[in-house]
């Protein structure tokens, strides 16, 4: 079993983000496991997905269809197309998590962010927190669960378009 270093884990954090804001959707889809989840929490402290709402809960079918649609001609809301840029403070390794477990090959990193989505002459801010949750795969790290809260998640929110 590979283990991974810290700096290994900051690393996947950032190329990720990376391939957001250059919209490389394919390539982003491909770090997730084929049970992954995105999860944006409705509010603060949420523990469970499904008992709760929330903004978003992806499985990989879901977040497909969001890739697909943003690279769809007939995709209107997307024309011109949203843009992103992710700016992340120093990713933190969650080693108290009951889900890193680093022998097994599981991780948990928690990244503070601030989050700029444009369109046209609009543009939005959001600040928040990412939590990876990371495994092993083959030999690579793969995303089983990406979970975004955002600072004001209660609040009326803008559609948002991309990725966070």
């Amino acid at each position: 079993m590979n283990t991974f270093n810290d700096q290994q884990l900051h690393d996947f954090i950032y190329a990720e983000a990376r391939l957001l804001d250059e919209q490389k959707f394919e390539q982003w889809l491909a770090l997730f496991t084929d049970d992954a989840h995105y999860w944006m929490p409705l509010t603060q402290g949420q523990t469970d997905p499904l008992l709760e709402g929330s903004l978003m809960y992806e499985d990989m079918l879901l977040l497909k269809v969001r890739v697909e649609r943003l690279a769809g001609v007939r995709t209107y809301s997307q024309q011109p197309p949203s843009r992103s840029h992710h700016l992340l403070a120093r990713p933190e390794i969650e080693t108290s998590h009951p889900g890193h477990q680093p022998e097994q090959g599981k991780y948990v990193v928690r990244t503070a962010f601030h989050y700029v989505e444009t369109r046209m002459e609009q543009q939005w801010l959001y600040a928040g927190w990412a939590t990876h949750e990371l495994v092993t795969v083959d030999g690579a790290l793969r995303i089983h669960q990406k979970r975004v809260d955002i600072v004001n998640s209660d609040a009326a929110l803008h559609g948002i378009q991309l990725f966070m």
